[in-house]
């Protein structure tokens, strides 16, 4: 049986359940507060073609905290563009450092690249009440110390330009769920999102225009989950392109790491893979890898050298689920609809040398 025969096969046999849930109304338009946007240690690898900001594509992001650097790095040969957004929610710091390694380390040969490590780069710079952490995390590089901001789950409260509701419902008519209010700042509940809302709202609209104006084929979103979640070491995928991460699934697992499938809900709406997927041409992806700074008590944990899920385990993993999503994209695309991406660490790598040893 053919790789992509097994994973069709895996995607029937799974029977694949749809999470349910569901989010709000949105906000009435509303002034955002201005304010510089956060800065980063990002420091551009040879592959970094251009460094854009993310105002460029949505004007009304311009000059608010939610405005961020978009690094892109261009092929020598004409092919497909890929999107990657790390950073959606600030304490997931894996995503946000497998996207950094992509922007010092990557090149890409043929195709294009699209990285955002800071998606909602207000939520940086607050702390998450829920789980609060430290205002940044180290990583030992050769060149010496690097330090990543770490902040919150949701945009900050000053920066929304407005109040949190009693309750969040998507405005999508097929939302059938109430959510805490909070969650009209997280986000990834916010997307397709709207050129003059809340600052959330802003940030959602301004990545589906990068990916309608760039025609991203392949988008991901680089998340981190709670170790004992049922998310911990998923990859959530548009239905439209649940085969192709079959495929990937079943090339991780040849590497020995063990990733669940999921597909998106037709329900619970306002996420990246199920919105961006539908309203756009992308191959939609989520990937969650499990984070000590997400257990329910973090207090005394350390986030980068967690004996259990060290840094270097979950960027690996990350970076692995993001080559080999890729790969079976290029399996089914044309030669000239491929995306070819040099450099990126394998898992294995990464795990051995640790994260540093790919940071500039």
């Amino acid at each position: 049986m053919s790789l992509r025969a097994r994973a069709a096969a895996t995607v029937l046999a799974a029977g694949l359940l749809a999470a349910s849930a569901a989010l709000s109304k949105p906000a009435a338009q509303v002034a955002v507060p201005p304010g510089a946007p956060a800065v980063h240690d990002i420091r551009p690898g040879p592959g970094v073609t251009a460094v854009k900001m993310l105002s460029e594509y949505a004007p009304g992001l311009a000059g608010t905290p939610g405005d961020t650097r978009v690094y892109v790095l261009d092929g020598k040969e004409p092919g497909a563009t890929v999107f990657v957004a790390g950073g959606t929610h600030g304490n997931e710091i894996a995503g946000i450092v497998a996207a950094v390694v992509l922007v010092e380390r990557a090149r890409v040969a043929r195709g294009r690249l699209l990285v955002v490590p800071h998606a909602n780069n207000s939520a940086i710079t607050d702390v998450d009440p829920e789980r609060p952490g430290p205002p940044s995390i180290a990583v030992a590089t050769p060149g010496g110390e690097r330090r990543f901001l770490y902040g919150s789950r949701r945009t900050k409260l000053a920066h929304q330009g407005a109040p949190d509701p009693a309750i969040y419902r998507h405005p999508n008519p097929k939302a059938d769920e109430d959510l805490p209010g909070t969650e009209a700042r997280n986000l990834n509940r916010a997307y397709p999102g709207s050129a003059d809302g809340t600052l959330t709202q802003r940030m959602a609209y301004a990545v589906m225009q990068v990916l309608e104006r760039e025609r991203a084929a392949v988008a991901f979103d680089f998340h981190e989950a709670g170790p004992e979640s049922r998310l911990a070491w998923m990859i959530v995928a548009n239905p439209k392109n649940l085969e192709t991460a079959a495929v990937a699934i079943l090339d991780l697992e040849a590497q020995g790491l063990s990733m669940k499938l999921e597909p998106s809900s037709e329900t619970f709406r306002g996420l990246s893979h199920r919105e961006w997927g539908d309203a756009t041409a992308a191959q939609a992806y989520l990937f969650e890898t499990p984070s000590p700074s997400m257990a329910d008590d973090t207090k005394g944990v350390d986030f980068v050298n967690d004996p259990r899920l060290p840094l270097a385990r979950r960027v690996g993993g990350q970076l692995a689920s993001f080559s080999a999503v890729l790969a079976a994209y290029n399996a089914d695309a044309p030669p000239d609809a491929r995306a070819i991406c040099l450099d990126v660490p394998t898992m294995a790598e990464v795990e051995k040398a640790g994260v540093g040893a790919f940071l500039r």
